[in-house]
């Protein structure tokens, strides 16, 4: 779908959206409106008694005799003074999805600048188009059949508002980074045989055209740093491990190390010698979900320029059974030197990042460290999948990740960590064991990556109920969400850049 921004006005042709706010209060743009479709605007509203203008409220008209538009489409924002990024990124998605289920190839979507709202006209329109980017991604790329009613017909959004070229240069970085929230999206969904640690590591390579330094390290590499953890895992595949390292360099004026994300990517997880159940196995192609991530904010960060020293490292591995699979009761020796005794080879993301954590702080020294990964089924169970977990040794990071994810509808809940729960990961022939008891399985995973992070500020965040979305919501379609993308660019934007 072409994104594009015009003149305030009534289109010649396609679909034309409009607003109106709490009371059934018309925007100025949908006032003209109403007057050049004879008050058909206004008689569609008296007669929809439901309509308020409130959020998620909409009335559509067939455009009249008359007027070239197709329909009009009346969206309720709510109070003007409630306005922010997020609600309009909401209204943009779901706008545009509704009217590609129409049959209209273009829709118009008219803005004005909002009374008692924080954003400016050209703001309002760029998030508006940036949420209509991220809620019309769909992956067809295997669709070889699909009848033609059966696709999205919309192909081109025009936003209307009294500053074209402002507007194009607010969306300007927000298309970067929706198209970085897409690349993940894609990389989550690609099926096993397709995305493996090889094309993975590929795949973080296309950064390099952004200007993101790219360096891609070899099972032999791995093996002379001493990530036994991380190869013990991949010992069972066919397919060779990789770590892959992305470093953005945005400022030569910071002093300070660079901010760290660190991913999961397990390309399969069959669970290993512990082999999981067969009822949803294939959905185990998105446990790399947390390298996706981290990929995905290294390309944002590269494509709007951000000032700021970043880096990501990702460790990448296919976990399956096989005669040279590890057994569960080996014992492996992390790049740290300490011994971890693997009681469950299904526990086996928290091997692979607790060497690319250790390389990552011993290389880097960051100012921060931050971990994605779906690491546990309990996190689910705690939270459902409306919220991710955090853990953090820092409470300065934990809030500052908190309030980003609130601003981005990428939300965080914080989860304890303390002795007690390490206590139980204490391994009787290891220095530790990779699982813990029945209960509080998501936090004695994070206690067993905490054990790698030595005094860094650093934060785990467990995405296993967000990287994946099983209802349509308005800018995060059915499927892969891409999450941690747009949480951590925030992050950084507020918290680390020019700092």
């Amino acid at each position: 779908m072409k994104v594009g921004f015009s003149k305030s006005g009534v289109p010649a042709r396609g679909a034309l959206a409009v607003i109106a706010f709490s009371g059934g209060k018309l925007s100025k743009a949908a006032e003209a409106a109403d007057a050049k479709s004879g008050g058909a605007i206004r008689r569609a509203i008296r007669s929809s008694p439901r309509f308020k203008g409130e959020k998620g409220q909409f009335v559509e008209v067939l455009g009249p005799s008359g007027v070239r538009v197709t329909r009009f489409v009346v969206a309720g924002l709510g109070k003007p003074a409630e306005v922010d990024g997020p609600a309009l990124e909401n209204l943009g998605g779901t706008l545009a999805k509704r009217v590609t289920a129409t049959g209209d190839t273009i829709l118009s979507i008219a803005t004005d600048p909002i009374g008692g709202s924080t954003l400016s006209g050209p703001e309002i329109a760029a998030h508006i188009a940036y949420g209509a980017k991220l809620g019309t991604y769909r992956f067809g790329r295997y669709r070889t059949t699909e009848k033609e009613e059966k696709k999205p017909s919309l192909t081109n959004l025009n936003v209307l508002t009294a500053n074209p070229a402002a507007a194009r240069r607010a969306f300007a970085p927000l298309l970067g980074i929706a198209e970085s929230v897409v690349f993940a999206r894609d990389l989550v969904t690609e099926p096993g045989n397709i995305i493996y640690p090889r094309s993975l590591a590929d795949q973080a390579k296309t950064l390099a055209a952004l200007g993101v330094k790219v360096e891609v390290l070899s099972a032999a590499r791995l093996a002379k740093l001493g990530m036994g953890a991380l190869l013990g895992v991949a010992q069972g595949s066919a397919h060779e491990p990789y770590v892959v390292v992305m470093q953005w360099r945005g400022t030569t004026a910071s002093k300070k190390g660079p901010i760290a994300f660190v991913g999961k990517g397990v390309t399969f997880d069959s669970g290993g010698l512990s082999l999981k159940p067969a009822a949803s196995m294939e959905e185990m192609k998105f446990d790399m979900a947390g390298s996706a991530a981290v990929i995905g904010v290294m390309r944002a960060l590269a494509a709007r320029k951000a000032k700021v020293n970043a880096v990501g490292v990702v460790g990448l591995v296919e976990n399956m059974p096989s005669s040279k699979a590890q057994r569960p009761g080996d014992v492996v020796r992390s790049m740290s030197g300490q011994t971890i005794e693997v009681l469950n080879t299904d526990a086996e993301g928290r091997l692979v990042l607790a060497d690319c954590l250790w390389y990552t702080k011993e290389r880097f020294k960051p100012r921060a460290m931050i971990n994605l990964a779906t690491l546990t089924g309990a996190i689910i169970v705690a939270l459902g999948h409306f919220q991710a977990g955090m853990f953090s040794n820092d409470d300065h990071l934990a809030a500052q990740l908190t309030a980003a994810g609130n601003g981005e509808n990428e939300r965080l809940w914080r989860m304890p960590l303390g002795d007690d729960y390490d206590r139980e990961i204490d391994s009787e022939i290891a220095d530790m064991k990779n699982i813990g008891g029945k209960g509080a399985g998501s936090i004695t995973a994070a206690q067993f990556l905490k054990r790698f992070v030595g005094n860094t500020p650093w934060a785990h965040l467990d995405i296993a109920g967000t990287a994946w979305t099983y209802k349509d919501q308005a800018v995060v379609p059915k499927g892969a969400t891409g999450f941690g993308v747009r949480l951590l660019n925030r992050l950084v934007a507020d918290n680390f850049e020019n700092k």
